[in-house]
């Protein structure tokens, strides 16, 4: 019998819902704080742990925006990436996709060239130093406002060619995904993928939902389970191949059950949802750790794991052939284990 553990870290994966600020682990924001001599509030890591105690997105995001005080320079932006791309490295992720929230730091007047120079120079590091293919997704905070949105896109275009995407994320309530159409409308224009939070069990979820596949035109949706109350749209979005990504681990913090049934639903209606681990220095779970948590809930084999992964290609925005190649690196790892995927 396969273990299913070592089967999960072991798959080549890509990781495409991470939030680089949601990987600032408790050792490295003490070490940060020492470095640009900011006091913090807690003094042990059981201290920052026993503030965790998160009931619904509001109050995770109470705590996860004030931690971000200790990134300062280009360097500390560098560190907080590299350590996530190494433990990335030890999950099996061969590609990332990661999201980082420039107006988390302009907004504490930290430059935007730390936080992009910093960051691109730990992803060249890690292609260069562990094999991982690493690339930016440029997030929007969708409570400050549309035009701080713009502003930010802005921006970011004479660093385009280091941005592989833009998403949407925060706190979604009053803060509908139409709000921010002619910011995605230009970032299309300019040439950026689009991907939006549509988070699990808010208000107005399933309309949300509905209008970024319908009128924004997004080529992924994060989150986005609650897209099952609606079986047109379910059947609107396996017909355009949108990829989900899911965070089982994450879901399990701000509502009753990691949504098992809804990833597996749609998983088995042939959408493509895709696991990830969102914040994983917050929840306790890294990608690897999401895929085991997820079967040991639902009760899936070796098989569903590596359909996971071939979908966390399919819906990469990787070239066709880089696709192809990874896919294919998936069914061989299968293979050598006795697992056999449907074609």
């Amino acid at each position: 019998m396969t273990d299913l553990a070592a089967f999960a870290f072991g798959l080549p994966k890509a990781e495409l819902h991470l939030h680089l600020e949601g990987t600032l682990e408790p050792e490295l924001k003490f070490a940060l704080a020492a470095r640009n001599g900011i006091e913090l509030p807690e003094k042990t890591v059981d201290e920052v742990k026993a503030t965790y105690d998160f009931t619904d997105l509001t109050s995770f995001l109470a705590v996860y925006y004030p931690a971000m005080r200790v990134l300062q320079t280009a360097d500390d932006f560098h560190d907080l990436a590299w350590a996530y791309l190494q433990k990335a490295k030890e999950q099996g992720v061969v590609h990332a996709e990661m999201f980082f929230d420039p107006q988390a730091h302009t907004s504490r007047g930290v430059p935007f060239e730390n936080v992009i120079t910093g960051y691109r120079r730990a992803a060249v590091r890690a292609r260069d130093e562990l094999g991982i293919s690493a690339e930016l997704i440029l997030c929007f905070l969708r409570d400050l406002g549309a035009d701080y949105a713009m502003a930010t896109l802005m921006e970011a275009l004479p660093y385009r060619q280091w941005i592989l995407g833009v998403g949407l994320d925060s706190d979604e309530r009053d803060n509908p995904p139409t709000k921010f159409t002619a910011v995605f409308a230009r970032a299309k224009a300019e040439g950026f993928f689009l991907t939006m939070h549509c988070d699990i069990d808010q208000v107005g979820s399933i309309e949300n939902i509905r209008a970024v596949i319908e009128e924004i035109g997004v080529d992924r949706i994060d989150h986005g389970t609650n897209i099952v109350e609606d079986p047109s749209l379910v059947a609107l979005a396996k017909e355009r191949g949108l990829g989900f990504t899911t965070c089982p681990v994450s879901n399990s913090f701000v509502t009753e059950q990691m949504k098992s049934d809804e990833i597996v639903g749609l998983l088995r209606e042939g959408v493509r949802v895709t696991v990830n681990s969102d914040d994983p220095a917050y929840f306790g779970a890294y990608v690897a750790e999401n895929y085991v948590a997820l079967a040991e809930q639902a009760g899936l084999g070796p098989a569903d794991l590596a359909q996971l992964a071939v979908n966390s290609f399919e819906v990469s925005w990787l070239t066709p052939s880089r696709k192809d190649a990874y896919i294919a690196a998936v069914r061989d790892y299968a293979a050598a284990q006795g697992v056999a995927l449907a074609n």
